[in-house]
């Protein structure tokens, strides 16, 4: 007899397919292009957009096995694993960069965490880049006495194989339906998955929230280990950081108050803002033709405040890396 899998789609009831919304706006329209906004912000309450896409999968490896997992001090993909724990009453563990933030009160970000269950560990950052090496992660579970050795470990970002196959969904659901997909990126898992999922003659735009213009190779990486080679066509653009993870300049401030009051919907500012801004940008400077239809995938909403315990916010905090 076959074991039993665990199915967190039965256990969570998503919101799949998530809605496709037209939106009217002149920017757009002025240039002969069709916004539509693909709303998994609206998958689950707790387990917005990109979350649910990239947690499922690894909640049926998990098979009920605690989860450890990499974030920083206002890590959007911590709190959806500590939502996942309160929710499947699985224990949680958040490895947080920067040991110094341990004696400093939390943001409303880590609180969150903390009043979902989950256990914080704090490790300086020479341990933090290295947490992909299997030493590091066996010498913090060994260094937090009482976690089990069955944890399962869950990579920042929750950006892995099974992550990007869980986003080819995110694709299929979009087939036929927009010529153009665009996406805010932090570890690139999402637009790996995305693009491998759209049918020939549909392209990913790719948003990174950080600086640097590495994340092209992380994206190809990803899709070698989930597919085999790259897949679908996609490209990112790395104009629009704002300075990098967690920089909200204020010029993206102001977009994002304007798009709010022109739509009506409250706008995540670490990374939809910011896919946002870009696409229209992308359609100020005439990249889409007259035609186009574009899609942007409303990969989260903004975070609702802790249900209890400190709020204070973290007042030197580490803004360098995202746990998308």
């Amino acid at each position: 007899m076959s074991p039993q899998v665990f199915d967190p789609a039965a256990a969570l009831r998503p919101r799949l397919p998530s809605p496709l919304q037209p939106v009217e706006d002149e920017r757009f329209a002025r240039r002969g292009v069709r916004l539509l906004l693909k709303r998994d912000d609206l998958i689950h309450p707790d387990l917005p957009g990109n979350k649910w896409r990239k947690l499922a999968p690894n909640l049926t490896a998990a098979a009920g096995r605690p989860l450890l997992t990499f974030g920083g001090a206002f890590s959007n993909h911590l709190r959806a694993t500590a939502a996942v724990g309160r929710l499947l009453g699985v224990p949680t563990i958040g490895v947080v960069r920067g040991h110094e933030l341990a004696d400093r009160p939390l943001n409303d970000s880590l609180a969150r965490c903390a009043a979902d269950g989950m256990r914080l560990m704090f490790v300086d950052r020479t341990t933090y880049r290295a947490k992909a090496d299997p030493a590091v992660v066996a010498r913090v579970i060994a260094t937090a006495g009482g976690i089990p050795d069955s944890v399962y470990v869950v990579p920042e970002g929750g950006s892995n194989a099974l992550a990007a196959r869980g986003c080819v969904d995110l694709g299929r659901e979009l087939r036929g339906a927009a010529d153009v997909v665009a996406v805010a990126c932090g570890t690139g898992g999402t637009v790996a998955g995305l693009a491998a999922g759209l049918a020939p003659g549909q392209r990913a735009v790719g948003f990174p929230v950080l600086k640097g213009g590495f994340l092209t190779a992380d994206v190809e990486r990803l899709q070698h280990d989930a597919f085999g080679g790259r897949r679908g066509d996609w490209s990112l653009d790395d104009r629009f950081h704002g300075g990098g993870y967690a920089r909200i300049p204020s010029e993206l401030h102001r977009f994002a108050d304007e798009f709010e009051t022109r739509h009506g919907l409250p706008l995540e500012r670490l990374y939809v803002a910011k896919m946002l801004h870009g696409l229209t940008e992308l359609a100020a400077e005439g990249a889409f033709p007259p035609g186009t239809a574009v899609a942007a995938v409303v990969t989260g909403a903004p975070a609702p405040p802790a249900r209890e315990g400190p709020r204070e916010r973290l007042r030197d905090a580490d803004q360098s890396s995202p746990s998308r």
